[in-house]
Parts: C-alpha cells; structure tokens; sequence
C-alpha cells in the first residue's frame, strides 16, 4: 500500500472528512499550516510554477531556493519530496488529467534521487475549498487515489485540502491558502504569495488556456526554464471575452467564480492578448526548438541565446 498515514497504509476512503475524521492529526496539521504568516517570496531565489506544470531540482542547485504556486481555488499544490537527496517536486494540479500526471511527479524526484539509499518519499497537498460543484473534493481524493497506485511507498505528511483549506467570508467559501513555496535546501513548505510569476508568464498561460498537458518546467542539471513548443490555432472568436464585463468572464472562465483572488479577470485578458497577437504559435518557437530561460547574475530569468 504506497500511501502510508502515519506508517500505516491508506484506508479505502469515501470522502475527504472520512479522511480527516480518521486521521485527527491531519486535520491539527492542516489548522496549524493555514495560520503560518504568508511569505513574500523574493523573485531572484524563486521558480514559480504556473497551472498544470511541474518542477523538480535539489538543494545543489545554485539559481533555485524556492518553488512555488498561486492562483489555486479548486486546484490542488501538490509537493512530493525525497528526504534522503533533497529533492523536491512542485505542480499545480487542476483535475485535467491527474492519473497520468502523478507518475511524473514521482519519477521526477525518483530520478533526482538514484544514488541516495536512505530517505522517504514525503507528500504535502495544499489547496481546494468547499465548492458547490464539489470540484476540490474530486480532486483531493483522485490525486490520493492516484498517489496510492505508485508502486513506491509514499508518506502523506501535510493535507490542508478541501474543508481544511475553507473559510467564508461574507457567506461565500473560498480557500483560506491559495499559493505555497517549499524551501528546496529545507523541505520546508508555507503558505506563500508571489508578485513575480515568470519567465514567459503570457506563452505559459496561454499554453495551458489552449488546453496543454501537465508540462515539465525545469531542467534542473542545466539550471534552465524549458517551455516547450506547443500548438494551438488561430481563433479570433476569443476576442468576443475582451469586450465582457469582469462578472462574465468569472462566470464562464473559472471554475469558482466568487472565490477567484482580485486579479483573475486581468489575468485572463492578458492571456487572451496574448493569443491574439500571437495566433501562429510556431513563430514563438523558432526552428520548433524550446524557450530556454537561464538566470542572470541580478537574480532574474533571461531568455538564452540558442546556437
């Protein structure tokens, strides 16, 4: 049984407060996660990870101290960490296609940590609230029944998921935790905030608006941002959400309108711009080869110069 709770294996689960009400310590965990002060992370040490991608490095790793996520209502942050090597995965997990995405996630630490016999695989999930449409609940408990599966052992440490991470303000539910960093040299993981979300913030977006996969951000043995090529077509009709007043686009574009943090209308526009001035994505990507993204001597990220 790959998922062990307290060493012991994970039971069959219902729902999440049958895992919450078996497992009280999660529940303390999760209370005491959700109060630690939020952390302005300092771009210049950060690799921020957008919806539906991953990154996976060591603690050897001079250009990244801190991976981190935001924007997540009913996505989930998943951290899965190596305690013998040190190394640490992040993704951001929005439900798209979670059976297929947690082995990436696992063999992208797995791999980090060939040569290290000790240690353990060490989970943490962060995100998601009571939503009406119950799309944080499914998620929290397919990414577990997903994690379950992996045929390492795999020990769930912190779960501040769903109810956990609910509050409600002026009636309406919404998270209480919306972004997250770990500490890569300490394992450590807190609930976070970031003002700077690139390299590339627009090609990224717009790559997972266009309905791209789970992506693998991170080439950690180079220290290089790696965005793939990714297809999409031009389609003019989006330009129709340019001209919708913010309550449309939340309500057609999100997932759990009354709980989108302030900037999610802009955010959308933005990417939408983006993919109109850019309908030919293959003129982003020249000769079909990646964006390759290094960090300067300042602390930020440069697109590299390919030979």
């Amino acid at each position: 049984m790959p998922l062990f709770i307290q060493n012991r294996g994970l039971e069959r689960l219902s729902s999440t407060a049958d895992l919450f009400d078996k497992n009280p310590h999660l529940q303390e965990n999760a209370r005491t996660f959700r109060s630690k002060p939020f952390v302005d992370v300092d771009p210049k040490c950060l690799l921020y990870v957008q919806q539906r991608e991953f990154a996976a490095t060591t603690p050897s790793d001079n250009c990244v101290s801190v991976i981190g996520s935001e924007d997540a209502t009913t996505c989930h942050m998943v951290v899965l960490r190596h305690t013998g090597s040190g190394a640490t995965c992040l993704a951001h997990c929005d439900g798209s296609s979670t059976w297929s995405e947690i082995p990436l996630l696992v063999k992208a630490v797995t791999s980090l940590s060939d040569v290290c016999k000790e240690g353990r695989l060490e989970l943490h999930l962060v995100g998601g609230f009571n939503d009406e449409s119950k799309t944080s609940h499914k998620l929290s408990l397919n990414i577990m029944a997903a994690f379950h599966k992996q045929k390492e052992d795999i020990h769930l440490e912190t779960c501040c998921i769903t109810e956990m991470n609910d509050s409600v303000v002026n009636g309406t539910h919404r998270p209480v935790v919306y972004g997250i960093g770990v500490n890569v040299k300490t394992g450590e993981v807190f609930p976070a905030s970031f003002p700077h979300k690139g390299p590339a913030e627009d090609l990224r977006s717009a790559r997972t608006f266009t309905g791209g996969q789970m992506a693998d951000l991170y080439d950690s043995s180079r220290r290089l941002v790696k965005i793939e090529p990714c297809k999409w077509s031009p389609n003019l009709d989006i330009a129709f959400w340019l001209a919708q007043d913010d309550d449309t686009i939340l309500k057609y574009l999100s997932t759990s309108p009354m709980a989108e943090p302030p900037h999610f209308v802009q955010h959308m526009k933005s990417t939408i711009q983006f993919l109109l001035e850019h309908p030919d994505s293959d003129s982003l990507f020249p000769g079909g080869q990646p964006q390759l993204y290094h960090r300067t001597e300042r602390g930020d990220w440069e697109r590299a110069v390919q030979s």
